[in-house]
């Protein structure tokens, strides 16, 4: 078993702007040899979406999304997907050396509210396929209010009912290894706990907290199996984290302070024959100095075991034993490319890469990057390989026997000058990509005529 380690935070923004530093946010430090996790998973609700930004936002990052690539880049990761509808909005990253062992990366979405024709409310997931465990990340909206318990029972039964994915083995969000939820949950106290918000701020100020949770909307409807049975969480140490007067840290009394916003696990732990799957919680806090919203942002840190690299649940039988293999020697690079000495640009270019075992070819692509891209998003162009590539051997490719295959890339890519880099992205749905190889640097000069 090898050990990965998660880092989710959920921030309702209030239609701000990361107007604030976000290193505390995403729990960075700066120290000198600081332990960073493999993957951040980020969270947030009520991003501005009127018209005007959810139009700049289809062809550029919304700002909140590039403050934390920017940060997370000089540090060595990759963004693997974003999802957002309307103010909904989740992002995961890797670090890089994961990346070729990462496969069937897809998002979905859920709307709830208006009896689920509008996506004010709802969920966005982004479920993916690390050395073969399956991870799925929620981040939700749900009904607001004291009063409406009951909408927000249904609207988590609704999204565990009607969110789907297309790979077949994880079609549905309990059918993953593991599952993290977050968000704005927006449970509050009971309505039968008869508390002003001065007084339930006088609890807080007490560090009376275990009181205050005994009143707690979720866990209630987790102990009935009304909702989020399924999950675990942690007993938040840290003060009520909705409502506060914006750009201070004092409660603001039109709402009773409730812990909204939470970060919940689910594990799987009987997936594999021989191996027990396990999450160990490192952490669990909010972070106050934000004082973007009403709300605070929560983070939660985890280490949750992998099986041997390679191992898939159909193939781990009784009678394997499990490597002490160690992740950052254990690379899957399906496609391998030859050296490119350089490209010239506005020419058409040729490049060669080996196969090393059947894949479907039909919406493969490659795509053109700079060396030193940090996110999947980030391709200057792309072609599909059934319009550019052609195998130079006969018959199926093996480990031992490589198919090898030639492409023929038009002059597609003028004006493009300095270090790039192809990568080949495997698409067996619409929805659902694979990175099965990455080209080294190469530069791309001006012709010889120029």
């Amino acid at each position: 078993m090898e050990n990965l380690r998660l880092y989710l935070v959920t921030y309702n923004v209030g239609t701000s702007n990361p107007e604030q530093r976000l290193m505390d946010f995403l729990s960075i430090t700066n120290q000198k040899n600081e332990k960073l996790p493999d993957f951040f998973s980020v969270g947030l609700q009520e991003v501005k979406s009127q018209p005007q930004n959810m139009l700049m936002d289809t062809f550029f990052e919304d700002s909140w999304t590039a403050a934390i690539r920017e940060i997370l880049d000089a540090r060595g990761y990759i963004k693997l997907k974003s999802i957002r509808l309307q103010g909904l909005l989740l992002s995961v990253f890797t670090l890089k050396k994961h990346l070729l062992n990462i496969r069937e990366i897809e998002s979905e979405y859920t709307r709830t509210g208006f009896a689920g024709m509008w996506g004010n409310k709802g969920a966005v997931s982004i479920r993916l396929s690390i050395y073969g465990c399956s991870l799925c990340f929620v981040n939700s909206h749900l009904s607001a209010h004291d009063n409406q318990l009951k909408d927000r029972i249904e609207d988590y039964n609704n999204i565990i009912k009607y969110q789907e994915f297309h790979v077949e083995e994880t079609s549905k969000i309990f059918y993953h290894d593991y599952v993290f939820w977050m968000g704005d949950l927006n449970f509050r106290l009971s309505e039968d706990y008869d508390r002003t918000p001065e007084e339930i701020e006088r609890s807080i100020l007490k560090k009376d907290l275990k009181t205050l949770l005994e009143q707690d909307q979720l866990k209630y409807v987790m102990r009935k199996g009304e909702a989020f049975s399924e999950f675990s969480e942690k007993d938040p140490e840290f003060p009520p984290t909705f409502k506060f007067d914006v750009g201070t840290n004092a409660y603001d009394y039109k709402r009773r302070p409730a812990w909204c916003d939470r970060i919940l696990y689910c594990v799987n732990s009987n997936n594999y024959e021989n191996v027990t799957l396990k999450v160990e919680q490192l952490s669990y806090k909010s972070h106050p100095s934000y004082v973007l919203s009403d709300h605070k942002p929560v983070s939660a840190e985890f280490v949750i075991k992998i099986p041997h690299p390679g191992l898939r649940r159909t193939t781990l039988m009784s009678n394997e034993t499990v490597s002490d293999q160690v992740f950052s020697d254990y690379s899957e690079q399906v496609v391998q490319f030859d050296k490119i000495t350089s490209w010239e640009e506005g020419e058409i270019n040729k490049a060669c890469y080996r196969i090393t075992k059947e894949i479907p070819t039909k919406n493969d692509w490659i795509g053109l990057f700079k060396e030193n891209f940090a996110s999947l998003d980030e391709y200057v162009a792309y072609q599909y390989i059934n319009e550019c590539s052609v195998a130079l051997d006969a018959g199926p490719p093996t480990m031992d026997r490589p198919q090898r295959c030639e492409l023929m890339l038009p002059n597609i890519w003028s004006r493009c000058r300095g270090n790039y880099c192809l990568v080949y992205f495997s698409q067996c749905e619409d929805k659902v990509v694979s990175v099965l190889g990455i080209s080294d640097p190469f530069p791309i000069v001006k012709t010889q005529s120029d």
